[in-house]
């Protein structure tokens, strides 16, 4: 059976989007890891799957290119928000956000961020604020679950850090039992910083929604900075208003790049 599919990317972070609100698709780690690819398949970050849902207007399912389903992605949300048009609640692994589309720009209340260590999760208990440990030059960070696991290391310069090399390291440590997003972030202006992002199950990525939102939470916990927060990621920036005990909303663009059409049996 051919369905159509929509390439949307938020600041370069690319999806590939199934609507299969009406027409199911059946999708596995093997099929999002085959479509995901990019020398043999259509070529995304994170493959989105839209469904039906009996408490939202959608449901959303987030497939990273190693295959592996997560709990929430801010870009992608974004992109979800232009396809849903106006004001929509969707359903996530992570929990409901609400996505608002204003234009090309969408608005995400991504819900409220999570400290306890075990709801990071962490392997065992600890300040989740500034975390007694680390990895070579990188130590003392904070963690944030924002719908998903977040690590956070505050930097002199973020362009510097190899993270290439420890981003893998720090995913896959026994800390993590879920496993970890990395960020590296430093001050780039008054309530500005600059972000780097290993991503769980992707690698490096051009952005990360929920990284500008979780760097965003602990650089306001530390102090470093007020909301709203202009992030800064290498394709672009995000603007993160919180405030504690209240929702994190994030803002920023997406766009559709094209729509195709595809037989999902071929992805295997």
């Amino acid at each position: 059976m051919v369905d159509r599919f929509y390439k949307m990317h938020g600041l370069g972070n690319d999806f590939v989007v199934i609507d299969g609100r009406t027409a199911p698709v059946d999708m596995s780690a093997a099929r999002a890891r085959a479509i995901a690819d990019r020398r043999t398949g259509i070529g995304c970050d994170q493959l989105i799957l839209l469904g039906p849902s009996a408490i939202a207007d959608a449901q959303m399912r987030i497939f990273n290119a190693d295959g592996s389903e997560v709990e929430a992605c801010g870009n992608a949300s974004r992109a979800v928000a232009l396809l849903l048009g106006g004001t929509s609640r969707v359903e996530t692994l992570g929990g409901l956000i609400t996505l608002e589309a204003q234009g090309n720009q969408s608005v995400v209340d991504m819900g409220a961020p999570r400290f306890e260590w075990d709801a990071i999760p962490l392997s065992f208990a600890m300040d989740t604020a500034q975390m007694p440990v680390g990895w070579e030059d990188l130590d003392a960070p904070a963690a944030v679950n924002v719908g998903n696991p977040h690590v956070i290391f505050f930097v002199a310069d973020a362009d510097v850090v190899d993270l290439g090399r420890l981003g893998p390291m720090i995913e896959t440590d026994a800390l993590f039992p879920a496993r970890i997003n990395v960020n590296v972030a430093s001050l780039a202006g008054p309530n500005h910083l600059k972000l780097r992002v290993w991503e769980r199950g992707a690698g490096l990525t051009q952005a990360c929604g929920t990284g500008a939102c979780a760097t965003a939470v602990a650089a306001i916990r530390r102090g470093l900075v007020t909301s709203p927060v202009t992030v800064s990621l290498p394709g672009g920036d995000l603007r993160i208003d919180w405030a504690s005990g209240e929702t994190i909303r994030m803002t920023g663009p997406a766009t559709h790049v094209f729509t195709g059409t595809a037989d999902w049996s071929q992805f295997g």
